[in-house]
């Protein structure tokens, strides 16, 4: 669910001044589905009047009923000021139904979306609509994100976007094709934050996948968090893309170090030891397309990301990564990301590394992967193989060490 500032008391709920915190959150009815049935989701609602200390469920729960829909969750709401009303999009099943409300308690249903439109390979979760202006001062646009539990880019969970239009009622849009946040198969279910202080469009995944989740080779924790991302509009030929990148914050964590330049001659191989590969931020700059960087360890467990131009792919290899055997789609065949960028222009590249998840950005986030991996020992070398016929020039390279935010 999602929670919103009722900062006019249009709820009633707020008492003796005080401005109510509204939670709407699904109820899932464990009871009605041991007994065979179907309506197990409705949508509650909760209030604190205390920031968020404490809280009381609203007594006429359930505000929004079920009465034949088995998937029916997921409510993000936010203020629409055209319209000077509340916007819920919630999502059922294979498609997304808003409801307009003025006091987030009795909500009527407007309109629907996407039982035509996208991937449905599964389940649609986490839906999530905001607008966002155009870079390049080309206007504004809506965005609506849509997670899917199956039939990713890479198999398993993934999250998909459409551009479009709302007008405080009905979502539309013009896009045919099916768009992907992020290719890797690591980044589900996530959401952003409306009003955050300067204004950014703040996007926080779950790193992980429904395909493998619980089976994880992990012992005092199990999953994590993408790093938080700024989202940003931008147009080129007349499509629409969403770029996905760390917010400055992220950098404050990282060493700052001047980058350098790496000359890689034709078919040749330039090698970095560094200890700190599993905790480190690396940049690079290249013009060319088809090189391999891979990150091992001692025991030859191995990493690889292949960039080549005759495919125009990315391909991510976690095969011998290290620990793939907890599930046979983990490691059981090679991930890849469509990137038909022209051949010759510049490509800029982050990876943040960590213990045990690779993030990877091009171009500032128009091309994004997000991928776990689970190495027995942490990744010392990193190789970056010249796969062309042509020298390789390589600039602002550096690999830094990211200060860690997990306290133990």
């Amino acid at each position: 669910g999602s929670a919103v500032v009722d900062e006019n008391n249009t709820s009633g709920l707020g008492k003796d001044g005080k401005v109510p915190l509204v939670a709407l959150f699904t109820y899932f009815r464990m009871d009605v589905e041991t007994k065979g049935g179907t309506t197990t989701q409705k949508q509650g609602l909760a209030y604190s009047l205390d920031n968020g200390v404490t809280w009381t469920k609203y007594p006429g729960n359930p505000i929004i009923d079920n009465t034949d829909l088995k998937d029916f969750r997921d409510p993000k709401v936010f203020w629409h000021e055209g319209t000077q009303r509340w916007i819920m999009a919630l999502v059922a099943g294979d498609h997304v139904k808003f409801y307009r409300s003025q006091d987030l308690i009795q909500w009527t249903k407007v309109s629907e979306f996407g039982r035509d439109h996208g991937a449905h390979g599964g389940v649609w979760e986490c839906p999530d609509l905001f607008p966002l202006k155009v870079e390049g001062n080309q206007g504004e646009k809506w965005v609506l994100i849509i997670s899917i539990g199956t039939g990713g880019p890479n198999g398993g969970s993934g999250t998909q976007y459409f551009v479009g239009d709302f007008d405080g009622s009905t979502f539309t849009t013009d896009q045919e094709e099916i768009k992907w946040l992020d290719w890797g198969a690591d980044n589900y279910a996530g959401v952003t934050y409306n009003h955050t202080p300067d204004g950014e469009r703040v996007f926080i995944g779950w790193m992980s996948n429904w395909g493998y989740a619980l089976n994880t080779p992990t012992q005092t924790w199990r999953s994590a968090m993408t790093l938080p991302r700024r989202l940003s509009l931008g147009k080129k030929d007349g499509e629409y893309f969403l770029r996905n990148y760390p917010v400055n914050a992220v950098n404050d964590l990282a060493e700052t170090v001047d980058g350098k330049e790496l000359q890689i001659p034709a078919q040749g191989t330039v090698s970095v030891a560094d200890e700190a590969l599993n905790q480190s931020k690396i940049s690079f700059t290249t013009k060319n397309r088809d090189f391999k960087l891979t990150f091992s360890n001692a025991l030859g467990e191995q990493l690889n990301l292949i960039f080549d131009s005759t495919s125009k792919l990315v391909i991510l290899d976690r095969t011998a990564s290290g620990k793939t055997g907890f599930e046979k789609t983990f490691g059981g065949y090679l991930h890849y990301m469509v990137m038909p960028e022209t051949l010759g222009s510049e490509l800029e590249g982050t990876i943040f590394m960590d213990s045990s998840s690779l993030e990877l950005f091009i171009n500032g986030g128009r091309y994004v992967m997000t991928e776990q991996v689970f190495p027995s020992q942490p990744y010392t070398q990193l190789t970056i193989d010249n796969m062309s016929h042509d020298g390789m020039e390589v600039r602002e390279f550096s690999i830094v060490r990211m200060e860690g935010i997990w306290k133990r």
